[in-house]
């Protein structure tokens, strides 16, 4: 398939958000993101697109919207094809992830080395 123009509603502190935003890097997607404000009430925009004010949503061009983080990794699985370099890209994002906790709590750094 060829790639879309992908847009993504979410925000930086959402797990789900940036669960979904490694699974576009590992298929080495380009996507614009968009940030939504923290506070659900106040997602007017995001509201007025999709129909609700939760996150993710993934837009597809064309206006196709995937809502929730389960439906958009289906989505993905379904319309594009892992590339060679994913899994070398998901190893990296796990040893950059591992570093971070260790960073922040040093009694897990002495247990895993």
């Amino acid at each position: 398939m060829s790639a879309a123009t992908l847009e993504l509603w979410q925000t930086e502190w959402c797990p789900a958000s940036h669960r979904v935003r490694q699974r576009l890097t590992e298929l080495g997607l380009t996507y614009t993101a968009h940030q939504v404000p923290v506070e659900s009430g106040e997602r007017a925009e995001l509201e007025a697109l999709t129909g609700q004010r939760t996150i993710p949503v993934l837009v597809i061009a064309g206006g196709e919207i995937v809502r929730e983080e389960q439906a958009i990794m289906s989505y993905l699985e379904a319309h594009y094809d892992e590339p060679p370099g994913a899994e070398s890209q998901r190893q990296k994002a796990a040893k950059a992830r591992r570093k971070e906790l260790e960073q922040a709590c040093p009694k897990l750094a002495a247990a895993t080395h």
